[in-house]
């Protein structure tokens, strides 16, 4: 008989009952394993964790990712990810699992995966070296715009260690740059529709200051709060509701969340978002 390892174990506690339960268990555990990972190899001296895989990790926003952002606390080309892989990798093999990492060439990225990627940001595959099906992309921001705050959260599994991530105003702020100008041609990606109910739902402040420096970045245009306030609002009325629930609903464990979606739902949303000026 098989040994159970502790990554079985990690997934065993999710209670998958589909097999896509517990493809979504499995990716969790396995960015749980690489955070640790990477603080063992003293990653977050230089770069937080940030976007909805940190949200759901360790703020229990209730739904899965398939993806990890890292940024740079501060501007550093020295930093890359290929400093920490045998870290990783070590932390794996300690919950009984072999991976593999691999950067990724940007020059063969399709139409919709370099729709939102910055050119200094590095993209990482992170897959079994068994069972290359289960995988994570990783992104590392390495030339960030600045301006935000981080902090240590705790993880125990699957050891207790410190990850840093950005605060949750600056979380935020991350988000709403990513809604109102991601370009997906016709695909909507209906995580960050269900990030933003959740960052109204929990009354989470937003860094304007912080969402300026990442538009700034993005575009090379100073916009002010009554200039994105408009944009945000045409983005809300105009998504296609339909198409954005169903980009969302294999990642939410309850579809009926999505039940009160609608175009008016979400500007009322809008109307009740706690500035940080």
């Amino acid at each position: 008989m098989q040994a159970v390892t502790l990554f079985d174990e990690m997934v065993a506690a999710y209670h998958p009952s589909s097999p896509l339960e517990k493809l979504n268990a499995q990716h969790q555990v396995m960015q749980q394993i690489a955070l640790a990972g990477l603080q063992k190899g003293g990653f977050f001296e230089h770069a937080a964790f940030y976007g909805g895989t940190c949200l759901r990790i360790f703020h229990q926003l209730p739904r899965f990712s398939e993806d990890m952002d890292f940024t740079l606390v501060e501007k550093n080309k020295s930093i890359h990810l290929e400093n920490y892989f045998d870290a990783i990798k070590d932390v794996f093999q300690l919950a009984g699992k072999d991976v593999e990492l691999k950067k990724k060439d940007k020059v063969n990225f399709g139409r919709v995966e370099s729709a939102f990627l910055k050119e200094n940001t590095d993209v990482y595959h992170m897959a079994f070296t068994t069972e290359k099906s289960v995988k994570v992309k990783i992104e590392l921001d390495t030339d960030p715009p600045l301006g935000f705050n981080s902090e240590y959260l705790p993880l125990n599994l699957p050891y207790h260690f410190m990850a840093r991530c950005l605060t949750l105003p600056d979380l935020f702020a991350g988000k709403m740059n990513a809604l109102v100008y991601r370009k997906w041609q016709t695909r909507i990606k209906g995580r960050d529709w269900y990030d933003f109910e959740w960052y109204v739902k929990w009354n989470i402040p937003l860094n304007f200051k912080h969402l300026q420096e990442r538009i700034r970045e993005f575009t090379g245009e100073d916009v002010t709060r009554a200039q994105f306030e408009e944009l945000l609002r045409e983005r809300l009325a105009t998504g296609d509701i339909e198409q954005i629930k169903s980009d969302v609903l294999p990642f939410v464990i309850n579809p009926h969340e999505l039940d009160l979606w609608t175009n008016d739902y979400f500007l009322y949303l809008a109307s009740k978002i706690n500035w940080i000026d």
